[in-house]
């Protein structure tokens, strides 16, 4: 019996497109799908300004597929050299949906992130009066703490001092992967929000090391333990408004991702509603997939949801592409290890 679900058109809270060649690989596998996403600033070199942002966004727009209908919602990376006027004033242009935090030396691309969390508060203070958020990279990176445990040493050590000493500022817990970040959000107001990724959902740590090394499961933050990825998955099927989707889908070529040191990233902008319908009505859970992947982060960013909408049709297996083809090189698309039988019509 076939089987329809029309809701909302979806927006994608946590994006990386790259640029050059890779952004006009890839760019067409998020406006397929998706209304809007904020766009990670993770460059090399990384957009730090408005002046940055605004030469992004003109990319991004340039490499648009004919016929597109897709919003780039930009950001800024946050550096201890970050000028809170140049914030303000591309937040006041509309330029800006937000600033990224990164942790130095947290994942791709982020040596030019936060060391010390003093330099950065005369931002973090204007951020608050303004209202615009601050979407943080939610690991600690000192070398004596167990990568499975770097995002509840962060919770405590670095993201509640933060929210403490700067009453007012919106903050985005981004890709949670543990308990402990879904209970954290929860214990607070509605200033903050989390983002869950399509793969963390799915996987946890065995699927990277179970029979091998499975460099295509390999991201930052690493894949948990199953009761984690079980925590996460009963956050997101709940329709709570803290929650919402965030893929941080994160294109490497498959060079870089299948070496001896290969690169952190999932690229699931493909297939993510299929992989998402699938993992929702598992759940019983098909009817609070509209929120979590189409109202929740509208609603946070103060944002109205999107006009169109989608339908996914149930049906036989839906075949996707083992890998995008782009100008910089091949890129793997997300296997989620069981058949999708729901298609974007």
């Amino acid at each position: 019996m076939t089987q329809t679900l029309t809701i909302t058109r979806p927006d994608d809270w946590h994006l990386h497109l790259r640029d050059g060649e890779m952004l006009t690989g890839i760019l067409p596998e998020t406006t397929r799908h998706f209304g809007r996403a904020i766009i990670m600033p993770n460059l090399v070199p990384p957009v730090v300004t408005s002046t940055d942002a605004a030469a992004y966004r003109d990319r991004i727009m340039a490499a648009m597929p004919e016929g597109a209908s897709f919003t780039p919602l930009m950001t800024l990376y946050l550096t201890e050299n970050t000028d809170p006027e140049d914030v303000a004033r591309a937040h006041a242009d509309g330029l800006i949906s937000a600033v990224k935090l990164y942790p130095a030396g947290a994942t791709t691309n982020s040596a030019s992130g936060v060391t010390n969390f003093d330099n950065v508060r005369g931002v973090l203070e204007k951020m608050a009066e303004i209202g615009l958020p601050l979407c943080v990279h939610g690991e600690v990176t000192s070398a004596d703490i167990d990568i499975f445990d770097r995002e509840a040493v962060f919770i405590d050590r670095v993201l509640d001092p933060i929210r403490r000493a700067t009453p007012g500022l919106r903050v985005v817990m981004e890709h949670i992967t543990t308990a402990d970040g879904v209970a954290y959000a929860r214990s607070q107001g509605d200033d903050l929000g989390a983002t869950i990724t399509t793969h963390h959902l799915i996987i946890n740590r065995n699927h990277i090391l179970v029979g091998g090394i499975k460099p295509h499961y390999y991201c930052l933050p690493v894949a948990k333990r199953e009761s984690h990825r079980l925590a996460l998955l009963e956050a997101a099927t709940s329709g709570d408004s803290r929650f919402f989707l965030g893929t941080d889908s994160a294109p490497h070529i498959d060079p870089l991702k299948e070496n001896a040191c290969g690169c952190a990233g999932c690229f699931t902008a493909t297939n993510t509603m299929s992989c998402l319908a699938e993992v929702f009505e598992t759940a019983s859970a098909l009817d609070k997939l509209e929120a979590f992947a189409s109202l929740n982060g509208p609603a946070f960013y103060g944002l109205n949801p999107n006009a169109d909408t989608i339908t996914l049709t149930k049906g036989d297996p839906v075949t996707y592409p083992e890998k995008i083809e782009t100008g910089a090189g091949p890129v793997t698309v997300f296997d989620p290890g069981f058949p999708l039988h729901w298609r974007v019509d």
